[in-house]
């Protein structure tokens, strides 16, 4: 896997596997369609793995409240999308009505020098 290659602590790759599963969980559960992109960012500092997590679902109606830690609307624990945040050093999400949901997380490690 890219993170192990990367050279990220077991515990970093612990959070990125976790991060990937929630994601692709969240297209599989609620979306028609969807995919899971991966690529190495870097930076002069640091070196990161962006995970892209793209769906043709219906969207998210209220993306605030679905980022709160205990939210659900199937009846699980809640700690998806709010996990997934707290994981990750980075993250953004996008939300169309009817045109699916766009959610992008990075892990960054610094250099080694």
């Amino acid at each position: 896997m890219f993170s192990n290659c990367l050279g990220f602590s077991a515990l970093d790759q612990a959070r990125i596997i976790t991060a990937i599963s929630e994601l692709s969980r969240n297209i599989y559960k609620y979306a028609t369609t969807g995919k899971i992109i991966m690529e190495i960012i870097e930076n002069q500092l640091e070196i990161g793995l962006k995970i892209i997590a793209i769906d043709k679902g219906p969207g998210i109606k209220n993306i605030q409240q679905a980022l709160e830690s205990g939210y659900t609307t199937s009846g699980g624990l809640g700690v998806g999308l709010s996990g997934v945040k707290k994981l990750m050093d980075e993250f953004t999400i996008s939300s169309q009505e009817d045109h699916g949901v766009n959610i992008e997380v990075i892990k960054w490690k610094k250099r080694n020098k």
